[in-house]
């Protein structure tokens, strides 16, 4: 019995990160049924973005305690200036959009349209002077048009219905209960296609925060001390959002409900834990090997939803999720495609030179 233990716990070492990144796509999964089932029963998508943000912050002050124990330099006027706007427009903007947005798509097409990021993040580099492309190259062709195959896919996924899946019958269903038909309630096109341009636009919004967030660490380089400074930044944006959108006080009442749960679950478990799971896996196998997992939450969300909410699903949103799926490999692809040979000319510009300084020659 031991011996099968000590097996088992060896054979999950030497897979840590597989099954890392496996459970971090079940907490996204979750993170998209949960927040549209909370915003499905009533609650304000402001009201929601306030109430994860300090959540969020309260479950990273422990490691951003320990986090300023490794030093660090103060925070000066200008920095707490830029994280300011970064926050606004990484963690607030995108947050509410993403929070309207899934009011008027289904939790699908949320998770559907996360895998557009790294193509969005991608043209958006480009645009700014941080990523470079070469057409010469078969890897840059193949994240030009992983790019735009992504973003194919995410249109045809919000516009394009077709026929529904003939083995999911829901939408027939007689004994369908009233929970799951609030769920799974059929948008309008007019509310679809809001919805979806919200979605892309908090995607946007995402991408440009991760662009800008790399410049913020080279000057800050304690990461959960930034998280933290970020969220609070946020909860104090999004509070006064909420309370000009939201005049009710009612809309602020919580209880041990499903919105509880939610806002708990999006700031503990989504920021916090996934955070932390996501920085050690990066570590060890890199940015890539991270993202190759992400249409996994789609394909749970859509099993998900499916099966607890009776959600019915269409052949015209399956040909969108091909096209995001085959975009975002694309892109993945000839990122690390051109990774690797950054890294060949590096070692071969290093044994060049090793080679000039053994011949006793100086380097012009």
């Amino acid at each position: 019995m031991k011996s099968s233990l000590l097996g088992f716990m060896v054979i999950l070492e030497k897979h840590k990160p597989y099954v890392s990144m496996i459970f971090i796509q079940f907490i996204y999964a979750g993170m998209a049924l949960l927040s549209k089932a909370a915003i499905s029963k009533g609650m304000s998508p402001y009201v929601f973005v306030v109430y994860r943000q300090i959540f969020a912050s309260l479950a990273l002050s422990p490691f951003a305690y320990f986090d300023s124990k490794h030093g660090g330099a103060p925070l000066s006027c200008n920095l707490l200036c830029k994280l300011f706007l970064v926050s606004l427009v990484g963690l607030t903007a995108s947050s509410n959009l993403y929070y309207v947005a899934i009011n008027y798509t289904s939790a699908t097409f949320a998770a559907a349209s996360t895998n557009t990021i790294p193509s969005i993040t991608f043209i958006m580099a480009i645009l700014i002077g941080v990523e470079t492309i070469s057409i010469n190259y078969m890897h840059g062709v193949a994240k030009i048009f992983g790019s735009v195959l992504s973003l194919s896919g995410a249109i045809v996924f919000a516009l394009v219905k077709g026929p529904p899946l003939d083995f999911i019958k829901w939408h027939n269903s007689e004994n369908q209960n009233h929970n799951s038909h609030e769920f799974s309630k059929i948008h309008s096109k007019g509310d679809n296609i809001k919805g979806s341009l919200m979605m892309l636009s908090a995607n946007t919004c995402w991408s440009l925060w991760l662009i800008l967030q790399g410049f913020i660490v080279k000057q800050y380089p304690a990461k959960f001390r930034l998280t933290i400074i970020q969220c609070l930044f946020s909860f104090i944006q999004s509070g006064i959002l909420a309370i000009a959108m939201e005049r009710n006080p009612s809309a602020w009442k919580i209880g041990w409900d499903i919105h509880l749960l939610s806002v708990a679950y999006c700031g503990v478990i989504v920021t916090a834990i996934c955070y932390w799971l996501q920085v050690c896996t990066i570590e060890t196998k890199g940015p890539v090997f991270t993202a190759m997992f992400t249409p996994l939450a789609l394909v749970l969300t859509a099993i998900f939803s499916a099966i607890w909410w009776k959600e019915t699903l269409f052949w015209g949103s399956i040909g969108g999720t091909v096209l995001l799926v085959i975009g975002l490999y694309s892109v993945l692809w000839g990122k690390n495609k051109e990774c690797v040979k950054q890294v060949v000319q590096e070692k071969a510009e290093t044994r060049l030179e090793c080679v000039i300084q053994s011949d006793g020659f100086d380097k012009v």
